[in-house]
C-alpha cells in the first residue's frame, strides 16, 4: 500500500524501525500479540495487522503451552467437554474448602490447540445433587496474570455466605436471590394446601306472590335429658388435674424448631413448613425464647409454645417440634 507524499523520509524511517520492535517484543511471549490486541512500543500502540498469519499463529501456539504448563503444575485437570462453548476448561479442588472446585476456562481450542480467548476463573459449589453452582463471579485475565489470578479467587471463597441450616455455600439463583446451594428449603417448605371444600349454596328463601321473602326456619333438634353434656363444677375439674399426663422435651438454643397441635396425646395437626423458628434461649425453670422467622398458618402469636412442657388436657393447643435433631415428648412423673 503506497504511503502519502506529506510524510517525511526520517518519519518513514522511524515508523519502520517501530514495527520491527514491535515485532520482536511479540515473539517473546507477550500477550498483546494475541489477535484483536495492539502491542506496545514505547508510547506508540501498533495494530495486529503488522504481523502474518504465521506469525501470529506461532504466537497462539506458545501461549497455549504456557497456559497448559501453568495449570499442569497447580494440578488442574482438563475436562472432557465444554457445555458452552469450545474452548478447554480445567478444574482442581480447593485447598481447603469442602465441596468447592476452582475452574478455569483456558481460552484454548479443543480443536485447533490454539489461543483464542481471554482466560476465565471462578469458584464452584458441588451440591448434593452432583449439580455444580457458581459461587464467585467469573474474573477475566491474561496469561501472564493467571497463577496470581487463580490465588485470588481461592481467597475470595471466605467471602462467600453459607447457610445457615445446612453450611454449603450460597449462590445466586437466575431469580436474582442468593439461596443455598443444596437447596435444603425444599426438605421442610410448606405443602400444597389441600384443595378447599366446596361450599354448599345457602339455601335461598322462597319467593311470594307480591315479590317478598319467606324467612326460612332452620329445623332444631331436642335431645333427651339423659344425653345432654351439662358442663363440669369448677372444683371437679381442679380434681382432674392432678390426674392429668404430664409431658416433657431437651429443646437447645440453636434448634430449629416448628409446631404441632394436639389434644391431649392426639396430634391434630403437623404444622412442618408452615411455622418455622429458631431457639434463641432456654431458661432453667423451662421458658424457651424462639425468633420465628416463617409463619404462613395464621398462628397467632399469644397461641405459639414458650416452654418445653405441657400437660395433656382435652384442649387443643400447640407444641414445639424439633427439625435439626431427633427428639421425642417424654413422660414426666
Amino acid at each position: 500500500m503506497a504511503r502519502p507524499a506529506s510524510i517525511s523520509r526520517s518519519s518513514r524511517h522511524c515508523h519502520k524501525h517501530a514495527t520491527i520492535r514491535a515485532r520482536r517484543s511479540a515473539e517473546n511471549f507477550c500477550p498483546l500479540g494475541i489477535p484483536g490486541h495492539w502491542p506496545r512500543v514505547g508510547r506508540r500502540v501498533y495494530p495486529t495487522h503488522y504481523f502474518s498469519n504465521n506469525e501470529r499463529h506461532k504466537m497462539s501456539k506458545v501461549i497455549a503451552a504456557q497456559i497448559k504448563n501453568i495449570l499442569f503444575h497447580d494440578g488442574f485437570i482438563p475436562h472432557k467437554s465444554n457445555a458452552k462453548g469450545s474452548t478447554v476448561i480445567y478444574s482442581r479442588n480447593h485447598p481447603t474448602a469442602k465441596f468447592v472446585r476452582v475452574v478455569v476456562n483456558s481460552g484454548i481450542d479443543a480443536k485447533s490447540g490454539k489461543f483464542t480467548a481471554q482466560p476465565t476463573v471462578k469458584l464452584c459449589y458441588i451440591n448434593r445433587k452432583k449439580s455444580w453452582r457458581e459461587i464467585t463471579t467469573e474474573i477475566f485475565t491474561d496469561p501472564k496474570k493467571l497463577a496470581s489470578t487463580i490465588k485470588a479467587q481461592e481467597a475470595a471463597e471466605k467471602f462467600v455466605k453459607s447457610c445457615k441450616h445446612c453450611k454449603a455455600k450460597k449462590f445466586t439463583a437466575k431469580s436474582g436471590n442468593v439461596v443455598c446451594a443444596n437447596a435444603c428449603w425444599t426438605a421442610w417448605s410448606g405443602k400444597k394446601k389441600s384443595a378447599s371444600p366446596k361450599k354448599k349454596n345457602p339455601q335461598k328463601a322462597p319467593v311470594t306472590k307480591r315479590g317478598t321473602f319467606k324467612a326460612v326456619k332452620s329445623p332444631q333438634k331436642v335431645t333427651q335429658k339423659s344425653q345432654r353434656n351439662y358442663p363440669a363444677n369448677k372444683s371437679s375439674q381442679r380434681r382432674g388435674q392432678k390426674n392429668l399426663q404430664r409431658f416433657s422435651q431437651e429443646i437447645l438454643p440453636g434448634d430449629l424448631v416448628t409446631i404441632e397441635k394436639h389434644e391431649g396425646i392426639k396430634i391434630l395437626e403437623d404444622l412442618t413448613g408452615s411455622v418455622l423458628g429458631i431457639v434463641q434461649k432456654v431458661m432453667s425453670n423451662g421458658a424457651i425464647t424462639t425468633s420465628w422467622t416463617a409463619n404462613t398458618a395464621d398462628v397467632k402469636e399469644w397461641m405459639l409454645p414458650v416452654r418445653n412442657t405441657y400437660v395433656a388436657d382435652a384442649l387443643p393447643a400447640y407444641r414445639f417440634k424439633v427439625l435439626s435433631r431427633k427428639v421425642e415428648w417424654v413422660e414426666v412423673a
